[in-house]
């Protein structure tokens, strides 16, 4: 992968890990969701702001995606997305204070690692 590559890959996780901050900060606004008012509450989504921008920042990763399959294959970019999983737990760490255990810790460094093994050329 050239260092253009790299860096539209980082981009487009960190997007998909921003989409999913917002996701997240619009869903702590709808109460808790059951079978019977289900349909209401997909419509109020539309209305949360937080969840809207949440979408958009899922399609532009989506778009940055795809601009990636356009030059690298497949199985290096479907791996390599899973940065996104490391940016998701940093943001749920430093902006809802949620725990990173030592497991938790020790998958992400798999994780990362992982991701390295997939990009490096051989």
């Amino acid at each position: 992968m050239t260092r253009t590559q790299i860096f539209l890959l980082i981009m487009t996780a960190a997007v998909g890990a921003v989409g999913q901050f917002f996701l997240k900060a619009g869903a702590i606004k709808i109460p808790g969701i059951t079978a019977t008012d289900l349909v209401g509450k997909i419509w109020g989504i539309f209305t949360i702001p937080e969840l809207l921008f949440g979408l958009l920042c899922y399609g532009l990763g989506s778009v940055g995606y795809v601009a990636l399959l356009t030059k690298v294959p497949l199985s290096v970019v479907g791996p390599s997305i899973a940065m996104g999983y490391i940016f998701s737990v940093l943001i749920g760490y430093f902006w809802f204070r949620e725990a990173i255990s030592l497991p938790r810790l020790l998958g992400l460094a798999m994780i990362f690692s992982g991701v390295l093994l997939v990009i490096l050329k051989k």
